[in-house]
C-alpha cells in the first residue's frame, strides 16, 4: 500500500469540516483556529519554503487532539502557498487506518509529508513532543483531551512551534534533495 495514493481522496480544512464535523466539531475546530496565530518570525519563516510540500493528514473532526492540533497545520498552509494540505477522516479508509497505526492504536492526527513528485518525505504525530511532556506530568489513569485550548496555553505556543519544525524539517529534507536542486536548477 502507498499511502500517496490515498491524497486526491483528501479534502481541504473546510471541506473536511462541512463533510466529518457536526456543529459542535466545527465550532471548536473554529476556536482553535482563531486561537492559533502564528508570530511575525513563524509566518516568515514559512513565507521562506520554496518546495512544494503534499500535506495528508489523517484525522477526525470529533477527536480532541485533532481540534487542537489541525487548526495550526491550516493556519501553515495560510500561511505558505507551497503547502498543499489534505485532510483524509480515519475511518474512510481502512487499509489506511490499519497501516497507520500507533503503538497498536487508530491514533489521530497524523500528518504523511509528500514532495511535489507525490514521494514519501515523512510522518509525524500523533502529538508532538511538547504536548507529551505537559501529559506525563499530569496524567493519572485514562485520559482524551476535550479539544480546548484556553488563551494564554504556553502548551498551545509550545505544539504550534513543534508542529513548525517539523514543516521546517520536511522543507529542508526537499530544499536540499539533489535531485529536486538539479530538478530546479538551485
Amino acid at each position: 500500500m502507498n499511502p500517496a495514493d490515498f491524497f486526491p481522496h483528501g479534502l481541504t480544512y473546510s471541506e473536511f469540516l462541512e463533510q466529518h464535523g457536526h456543529e459542535g466539531d466545527q465550532r471548536r475546530w473554529k476556536q482553535v483556529h482563531e486561537q492559533s496565530e502564528l508570530t511575525d518570525d513563524q509566518n516568515n519563516l514559512l513565507a521562506s519554503f520554496v518546495r512544494e510540500l503534499n500535506v495528508l493528514v489523517f484525522a477526525g473532526a470529533w477527536c480532541g487532539d485533532c481540534v487542537v492540533q489541525c487548526p495550526i497545520l491550516q493556519r501553515f498552509a495560510e500561511a505558505a502557498a507551497c503547502i498543499n494540505l489534505r485532510f483524509i477522516d480515519r475511518d474512510k479508509f481502512p487499509e489506511l487506518k490499519e497501516h497507520l497505526t500507533i503503538c497498536g492504536g487508530a491514533r489521530v492526527p497524523q500528518v504523511l509529508f509528500f514532495n511535489e513528485d507525490m514521494q514519501y518525505v515523512g510522518h509525524y504525530g500523533d502529538r508532538t513532543i511538547s504536548k507529551y511532556r505537559a501529559m506525563a506530568e499530569t496524567i493519572s489513569g485514562a485520559a482524551c483531551s476535550s479539544g480546548m485550548v484556553t488563551p494564554g496555553d504556553n502548551v498551545h505556543q509550545q505544539v504550534i512551534q513543534d508542529w513548525l519544525q517539523e514543516f521546517e524539517r520536511i522543507q529542508l529534507i526537499c530544499r536540499t534533495s539533489p535531485r529536486l536542486r538539479e530538478k530546479h536548477g538551485d
